[in-house]
């Protein structure tokens, strides 16, 4: 699980919905990430401007005593200063309402996959409640498929189906590449969460990539039936982790979401032709 708690609120304050998706585990670092979509404010004043250092006061302090009430500690609070794209987004969008969305996440996860999935929920669900309040409430039917959307249920029924076809490619190769250092092969979501994990001697779980993948630092965005790879440890061991957009997967409404597919080598590993190949065999059971 890699999806750890989702909020919908209003940018008044308004609690709308809150769901805790899977218990933080203890010792990690995650990332609350936030999404505005919110109409834009066209009345921000030059006086405004002048409480700056007042309004920092009372975010840190609120945060201070936010974290120690849930028991989390905040080492990092990361801004980005608005680009003329980001200015330009906002005009195309124009929200209609006051919403805000946050979700509590493993850091490793692609951030713009995971604002697809908050904009798909948005269309989809949040748009039609708003203005957010108790008498418009979210269905159970809802709410359910908001968890499914979030926790790649589509995607993994997917590779559910095909399974025995999956497996059976993956050990056959790792048997025969393991002498040029293949550990494990991997598929997972279009957001980098670990859905399949096929290893030699089942020396790793899905649990142990999610730890791998932690330790890669920072990932760049990969283009379709491209890859690129990085370097991780596991218990003080090195290697590598090679990372493959498949540019293949499933649809969720109107959201495609391809699959990724990643090799966890030994540091001196050879691979050659390798990853276009089992590319091409995992493709034609996922397409």
């Amino acid at each position: 699980m890699t999806i750890y708690e989702f909020t919908v609120i209003s940018v008044h304050g308004y609690p709308y919905y809150n769901k805790i998706i899977n218990p933080i585990p203890s010792g990690i670092k995650v990332f609350l990430r936030f999404f505005d979509f919110s109409q834009k404010d066209d009345n921000i004043t030059q006086e405004r401007e002048g409480f700056k250092f007042d309004l920092k006061a009372g975010l840190i302090s609120a945060l201070y005593n936010f974290s120690s009430q849930i028991n989390q500690k905040i080492d990092v609070l990361e801004f980005h200063s608005k680009t003329i794209n980001d200015q330009n987004e906002r005009k195309e969008n124009n929200y209609q309402g006051n919403v805000l969305m946050s979700v509590t996440t493993e850091p490793f996860l692609f951030h713009s996959q995971v604002q697809k999935k908050m904009a798909l929920i948005y269309d989809s669900f949040i748009a039609s409640k708003i203005p957010l309040d108790e008498g418009n409430q979210l269905l159970y039917r809802e709410q359910t498929e908001i968890i499914d959307i979030l926790t790649d249920v589509k995607a993994k029924n997917h590779l559910s189906k095909n399974n025995d076809k999956i497996q059976f490619i993956a050990t056959h190769h790792l048997d025969d590449m393991k002498n040029y250092g293949l550990k494990a092969i991997v598929l997972t979501s279009f957001d980098l969460t670990p859905l399949l994990c096929f290893a030699n001697d089942n020396i790793f779980c899905l649990e142990d990539i999610i730890q791998i993948l932690r330790n890669v630092g920072n990932i760049p965005d990969i283009e379709p039936f491209d890859w690129k790879y990085r370097q991780s440890f596991y218990n003080d061991n090195s290697m590598w982790v090679y990372l493959i957009n498949s540019g293949v997967g499933i649809k969720v409404m109107n959201l495609f979401e391809n699959y990724y597919y990643l090799l966890i080598t030994d540091p001196n590993a050879y691979l050659g032709e390798f990853p276009a190949k089992l590319t091409s065999e995992f493709n034609n059971i996922l397409s």
